[in-house]
């Protein structure tokens, strides 16, 4: 882990209360560093994407993009859209789980308080709902954010759908290239490697 990212991860778990995972969203903004990203990048030389490990509010990975020294338009363009896509992707599941985190302990407690009781008992352990009682709460999230998750759904193929596509277009463009090369070095007599 980078200087950053541990400076980072520090911030956040100052901002935790016990009792929920995740941070509001204003004590994230209290954070003055870029918590979202890491300013960490490989070395150059590198020829390999590289993957971080699990990012604290999205549970998602981060994935630094490989950029090769001849980069084309139509590589970089898809290098970029998988980053703005990964950016997306990250900035949508953090928001939902610091929703889901804020939601199911206002509904831990609520319950909790319906049946006369506190969130720890005498011994100081936190209390807990049953499963039953849990799966009231799930459906009605799930019901709540139906919209949300369709919307994103719909947003997330059509990324892919785009990704994939420039994908394939970089493949034939790198085909054409390389057989192109081939062709005009047989003409001028010089082989290829």
């Amino acid at each position: 882990m980078t200087e950053l990212q541990v400076t980072c991860m520090q911030h956040l778990l100052l901002y935790l209360p016990r009792s929920v995972r995740a941070p509001s969203p204003a004590r994230l903004h209290a954070c003055r560093c870029s918590c979202t990203r890491s300013a960490y990048r490989p070395e150059p030389s590198s020829t390999h994407d590289w993957v971080g490990p699990p990012n604290p509010l999205s549970n998602l990975r981060p994935i630094v993009y490989h950029i090769p020294e001849n980069e084309t338009e139509l590589e970089k363009r898809l290098r970029n859209l998988r980053q703005e896509t990964e950016d997306w992707n990250h900035n949508f599941w953090a928001k939902q789980n610091i929703t889901f985190s804020k939601e199911k302990e206002a509904f831990i407690i609520s319950q909790l308080k319906a049946k006369g009781l506190t969130l720890r008992d005498e011994d100081g352990r936190r209390r807990s709902l049953s499963s039953e009682e849990m799966a009231m709460f799930y459906k009605n999230f799930l019901d709540k954010n139906r919209l949300r998750h369709a919307n994103y759904n719909k947003e997330w193929y059509r990324r892919n759908f785009t990704i994939t596509l420039l994908m394939a277009r970089v493949t034939l463009n790198s085909v054409w290239r390389t057989v192109s090369e081939r062709h005009s070095s047989k003409k001028n007599g010089t082989p290829t490697s």
